[in-house]
């Protein structure tokens, strides 16, 4: 072993990025180290151009420039490795030149879509093949979206998020796995490109770059990026869990393998950490998805809506001139009774940007419910919703795994809210564990580390570090709360379950 070494993850979200480096250092009889430097943070808004919303790429490329340059000039780096949400993609043309600004996967172009892909691949057919749950934004029905256009016929090479920015940063091209996962088109059995499949779809298959894993070396900043960001010496990229949620799960600190998973940020992904994926019919019915994860695993998880409603909320809170403190709502939705609000927060309505407080009274009111009233409730609503949403999760997960879970982990931004965990531990009947809330950026870091030898060679030495060097914080369930939790299930399920 060798160490301490400092490698720089930039993590980029769905609503913002931060670049942070980590000094890491696996240490001998169980002894590490594991410290974090926040260096650079920065918002990542959308933006709607004649009336498609797009990513701002280069602004986000400029960010994590900004946030190398000030890793750099305070830490002597190893590495950088780069993780960010799935399915959205760019397409280059033959010189290598990106066609046009990736669109945002809330954007309306895939509506219908689905329908018409799987009037060619049967849906049984194409969960058989790939394990991705069906949702209107996955790569497959984007590209299927943008089939006919003069930007997909001119296409020579697709480049998820990623491994986008890292080819302006190496100049290599490549699709690291646990993302190509996500975009439906990859074999779940085999780990590569699903070609066939791609081919039925109507797409051009050669559009596929090579793939490869987390811990390879993508290549060297190039000697011009180098220059901007104040490096004398070539830097390594290394390629990580660059699929956000696939670095989460690395850091969950769990003892063990029956633990379910809460990644919270803007998007919640709930489940289990497997060995093999799950692709019956009732896995299927249920939209679980079977995504890869480091060293082999499946990420065998349903997507949930997440904090996207409460982050949407407050952006309409303040467009209408009602800023609210963040820490002052929680307070205040703790004292809200209960479970009088209840939605279901996976509801396709709550899925593109717009007027959130608005959808989610109407959503009460057709469940026969009173609309909550001012952000307290709103919030309150939310959080409660979610709560159920991931009680839903984690016994469909052991039932259709065959696994029993006896911890829920709760890691990401959700981790920081101690209402939301205390509720999740109370709807789920099961212990909460929440912490760390920077795992996607430390699983990013400690693969980086482990490639040059500084971080223990498999995920439960990994773990154990997280778990020496980061505070966790249980949260244990309130067992007289049981019948009130299935009672609100009930009312949105229409069962006792």
């Amino acid at each position: 072993m060798r160490g301490p070494v400092a490698v720089a993850a930039a993590d980029l979200g769905a609503s913002g990025g931060r670049v942070i480096v980590g000094r890491v250092a696996a240490g001998r009889g169980g002894a590490g180290q594991l410290d974090l430097h926040e260096v650079h943070r920065f918002p990542n808004p959308p933006v709607t151009v004649l009336g498609t919303l797009h990513w701002d790429i280069l602004a986000l490329h400029d960010s994590v420039l900004a946030g190398l340059r000030a890793a750099a000039r305070d830490f002597d780096l190893a590495s950088l490795g780069i993780d960010t949400w799935g399915v959205d993609f760019g397409l280059l043309d033959s010189a290598g030149s990106l066609l046009g600004n990736p669109v945002h996967y809330r954007d309306s172009r895939t509506a219908g879509v689905a329908d018409r892909v799987q009037a060619v691949v049967a849906a049984d057919e194409l969960y058989g093949i790939t394990g991705i749950q069906r949702l209107p934004f996955n790569t497959i029905f984007q590209l299927v979206a943008a089939a006919g256009t003069p930007q997909l016929a001119a296409a020579r090479t697709l480049l998820l998020i990623p491994d986008l920015l890292g080819y302006w940063l190496t100049g290599e091209i490549g699709a690291e796995l646990t993302n190509a996962s996500t975009t439906q088109l990859l074999d779940a059995r085999t780990q590569a490109w699903a070609t066939a499949l791609i081919e039925r779809a109507g797409l051009p298959a050669g559009i596929f770059p090579p793939l490869r894993r987390p811990g390879d070396r993508i290549g060297y900043l190039l000697p011009a990026v180098a220059r901007a960001v104040g490096l004398a010496e070539p830097l390594p990229v290394t390629a990580v869990g660059s699929h956000d949620t696939a670095s989460a799960v690395a850091a969950v600190p769990a003892r063990g393998g029956n633990f379910a998973y809460v990644s919270c940020g803007t998007w919640s992904l709930v489940g289990m950490e497997l060995a093999e994926p799950v692709l019956t019919a009732a896995s299927m019915r249920a939209n679980f998805t079977n995504e890869a994860g480091i060293d082999g695993t499946i990420r065998y998880l349903r997507n949930v809506m997440g904090l996207w409603l409460l982050q949407e909320s407050s952006r309409a809170w303040a467009a209408a001139g009602l800023p609210v403190d963040q820490d002052e709502l929680a307070a205040q939705a703790a004292r809200v009774p209960p479970l009088r609000f209840v939605i279901d927060p996976d509801d396709p309505v709550f899925l593109p940007p717009g007027d959130m407080p608005d959808r989610i009274a109407a959503a009460c009111r057709a469940l026969g419910q009173a609309p909550p009233e001012g952000p307290a409730q709103i919030a309150r609503c939310i959080l409660d919703s979610l709560a159920l949403a991931y009680r839903r999760a984690v016994m469909e997960v052991q039932e259709l795994s065959g696994r029993h879970v006896d911890t829920v982990h709760v890691v990401g931004g959700g981790a920081r809210n101690p209402l939301l965990c205390q509720l999740t531990a109370d709807a789920c009947g099961l212990p909460v564990m929440a912490g760390p809330a920077e795992a996607t950026a430390i699983g990013n870091i400690l693969v980086q580390a482990r490639a040059l030898g500084a971080a223990p060679g498999d995920l439960d030495g990994m773990r154990a570090l997280v778990r020496d060097a980061q505070p966790v914080r249980r949260f244990e369930p309130a067992e007289a709360d049981a019948p009130r939790w299935r009672a609100a299930a009930a009312r949105l399920t229409g069962s006792g379950s």
